[in-house]
């Protein structure tokens, strides 16, 4: 039976409206369950903000442990040690996995927060374990204080870690729940928009079927009228591009016969055009065992590809060994990246810990309310560092250049801080000369301790100063840098000792204390060999001390702030495109 045009309006218009309403009622189902399963994935991150709790208290148990173990001599107290030991080696690994395995969705900002965590907590528990759990394991070694006293520092160092820590896990932490209620509220409201959105198209859709349905049968004479045009341009020997859908009924057997008629020209062209543009895999049948053209074409698409697989084997063969050196050099070049980056994330973490050994701003000015400090490190730490301490009415102020720079005067910098500190803090050396004399045996006993050689290289220079505000005195003493005072327009220069602080050749003697009366209006300079040792100017020579002493007698009637400026904009003039060759550091102090 012929499909009518009249059948073919009728079962359009029941076909459009039963599809529409079951789109419509497939998407409104649809939605619900996507807004369940959207409340069921983030409902998933409260594990993960559970987990993260429980690292919290994990760490806050360790910290509580940890300080028993440091101040608790017993050792019949053993519990909390066995339970600071299961924490490190136990439970933590274990809270570690759990949340590697609940991070997989996170996003990236979040993920390597937390791999930073871990990194910093792995790194207390080292400390933890080989700086105080290892070392403090009998009740003789609270007692020994060259053992005690090591464990101290690294104690009150990972003070400061585990706050840190707690400071950036807390943020992880609100910020993982600040990410869940935000993306479940955005999820939410994009649901409703949708929802509402859909109920209003499918509205649209079915009052769209009925006029469709209207202008489709009003519309039979267009098929027609597109009939002639397509046989009009045929007529002129072009192929149409316009198809005409097949239809059962009488319009539909004569658009039939046409389509066959234009299918068959288009393959035979779209073919040519193919095999012209390289593609060798098109296919093409004869439209009959005379069409010559048909297996002519053919013949030269089976030629091409012949010549085509030739000449890529051979550019092929003659490429393979430089894609591959490529490939080689760009993975070291990654791996090189990778190490660099792990190298200067390292240093940039020890700037931190050395920039806290160093007096704060609000300090030097209580301590000294007249002076400046002009430091500057050749590299990103330094073996530069000046150090002050206030003890009644004297003020104490030190310049002191390690051995090095960089990540190894660094090192020998905390050496020499640390030192300063015990002596401060246990001793009753009240002069510079004997604070040093103190200083030099303390160097030498933690380089001996550290390295189990002498090595006389190993040291540093210095230049000690007390001022007695009251009685307007200073007392110094110096190993090799000079003390240089400005005196009513005249700079005059202290002698340092000819040794360092530390191991040297020679007869071992004690360092010299100088008093000297002060003035109103005397400006004082301690330094390191840095600024004067710059290669730099017209002729990349030395500053040289010389010029250097010349620099400072002009300055010296500056207010101390414009000092400051004028060193950094000589040597900024000076250094030019050349490279620092050495910290520095300027200590100046006007009475």
């Amino acid at each position: 039976m012929k499909f009518t045009i009249g059948r073919r309006i009728g079962l359009g218009f029941i076909v459009f409206i039963f599809f529409t309403t079951i789109a419509f009622v497939l998407t409104i189902l649809t939605l619900k369950e996507s807004k369940k399963r959207t409340d069921l994935v983030v409902g998933e991150v409260t594990p993960s903000v559970a987990a993260l709790t429980e690292l919290n208290l994990l760490l806050q148990r360790s910290h509580t442990d940890i300080s028993k173990w440091f101040y608790n001599k017993s050792f019949s107290d053993i519990d909390f040690r066995i339970e600071l030991k299961s924490i490190i080696e136990k439970e933590y690994p274990l809270k570690k996995e759990e949340l590697k395995n609940l991070s997989k969705n996170w996003n990236t900002a979040s993920k390597e927060q937390l791999q930073n965590i871990f990194i910093r907590i792995e790194t207390l528990f080292k400390v933890y374990k080989n700086e105080i759990m290892n070392k403090l394991q009998a009740t003789e070694s609270y007692e020994d204080i060259s053992v005690y006293f090591p464990i101290r520092l690294q104690f009150e160092d990972s003070e400061l870690s585990i706050k840190t820590i707690y400071k950036k896990l807390n943020q992880l932490i609100e910020s993982e729940q600040k990410m869940a209620e935000d993306v479940k509220t955005e999820m939410f409201k994009s649901f409703n928009f949708l929802r509402r959105f859909v109920i209003l198209l499918g509205i649209l859709l079915i009052v769209g079927g009925i006029l469709i349905a209207i202008f489709t049968a009003r519309s039979i004479t267009v098929p027609v009228q597109k009939l002639k045009n397509l046989l009009q341009q045929m007529s002129l020997g072009m192929l149409p591009k316009e198809r005409i859908s097949p239809r059962k009924d009488e319009i539909g057997d004569m658009q039939k016969a046409l389509n066959n008629l234009v299918q068959s020209l288009n393959q035979t062209t779209k073919f040519a055009e193919e095999t012209g543009s390289g593609n060798f895999n098109a296919e093409h049948n004869p439209l009959s065992k005379d069409d010559v053209l048909g297996f002519a074409l053919i013949k030269m698409r089976d030629n091409l590809a012949e010549n085509e697989r030739s000449l890529e084997k051979k550019v092929a063969e003659r490429t393979e060994e430089v894609v591959r050196k490529k490939e080689e050099i760009e993975e070291k070049n990654k791996e090189l990246v990778a190490v660099y980056k792990q190298v200067t994330d390292s240093i940039h973490y020890a700037k931190r810990l050395q920039d806290a050994i160093l007096p704060t701003t609000d300090f030097i000015k209580e301590s000294l309310p007249n002076s400046f400090v002009f430091y500057k490190p050749k590299d990103i730490v330094s073996g530069d560092f000046y150090w002050m301490h206030k003890r009644n009415n004297t003020t104490y102020f030190a310049a002191i250049d390690c051995t090095g720079h960089g990540v190894p005067g660094a090192f020998m910098s905390l050496i020499g801080y640390n030192v300063l500190k015990d002596i401060t803090t246990h001793s009753n050396a009240i002069t510079p000369a004997e604070m040093m004399n103190k200083m030099r045996d303390g160097v030498i006993t933690a380089l001996q301790a550290d390295t189990g050689v002498n090595d006389a290289k190993d040291g540093m220079d210095m230049t000690l100063c007390s001022i007695n505000f009251d009685t307007l005195e200073l007392n110094y003493a110096a190993a090799f840098n000079p003390l240089l005072i400005v005196r009513e327009g005249e700079l005059t220069e202290y002698k340092a000792d000819k040794f360092p602080i530390g191991n040297y050749i020679g007869e071992k003697k004690p360092f010299k204390n100088t008093t000297i009366p002060l003035k109103k209006g005397d400006q004082i300079y301690i330094f390191s060999d840095g600024y004067a040792d710059q290669f730099g100017g017209d002729k990349g020579k030395k500053f040289m001390i010389g010029d250097f002493k010349k620099l400072l007698l002009d300055i010296s009637q500056l207010p101390t702030n414009q000092q400051h400026k004028q060193l950094e904009t000589t040597f900024t003039t000076w250094k030019g495109h050349l490279e620092q060759v050495d910290d520095i550091l300027i200590i100046g102090v006007k009475i």
